[in-house]
């Protein structure tokens, strides 16, 4: 039986996987058959316990940190799920392209990355709002502060920056 721990460790390694697109088969046929699809689906469900050392050759592979593919194990982020940014792109289509281009880019991205495309609104990460904060040269919470403002981003969503 698996533990919590190797459940939500493969759900990140499923996450990272899918995120990159990848099925278990694709993961077999780009690693040249290095990682078998059945091995992955069983670290993946937690059947099977990953060592240190294949979590490291894993995260190699899929190019990302060791520490993306660790589960959150603080108890506040297992009690309360993460604040959800849910951009309005409605609205964000009655912004002034010199003041929402970037974001509008972003999303576009970000939309075709997911094949999603209801073009009503779209969801992010905090992490996604950090990186536009850069874009933007502003601080995150600023930046916040202003797609609120401009009836672009959830109100909220201002919670998940304090």
């Amino acid at each position: 039986m698996a533990s919590d721990y190797a459940r939500a460790l493969g759900a990140r390694l499923r996450a990272i996987r899918q995120q990159q697109g990848l099925s278990l088969h694709g993961v077999e046929e780009r690693s040249q058959g290095r990682w078998k699809a059945v091995v992955v689906g069983s670290y993946e469900r937690g059947d099977r316990a990953v060592t240190v050392q294949k979590l490291a050759e894993l995260a190699d592979f899929y190019t990302v940190p060791v520490a993306e593919l660790l589960p959150d194990a603080s108890p506040a982020a297992a009690a309360e799920p993460p604040q959800r940014l849910i951009l309005d792109l409605e609205r964000l289509g009655q912004v002034p392209a010199e003041k929402a281009g970037p974001l509008a880019r972003y999303a576009a991205a970000i939309q075709a990355q997911r094949g999603d495309y209801n073009g009503r609104v779209l969801s992010i990460r905090q992490d996604d709002l950090r990186t536009l904060a850069v874009i933007y040269d502003e601080a995150p919470s600023q930046l916040a502060d202003q797609l609120i403002a401009w009836g672009v981003l959830n109100p909220e969503a201002r919670r998940a920056m304090d």
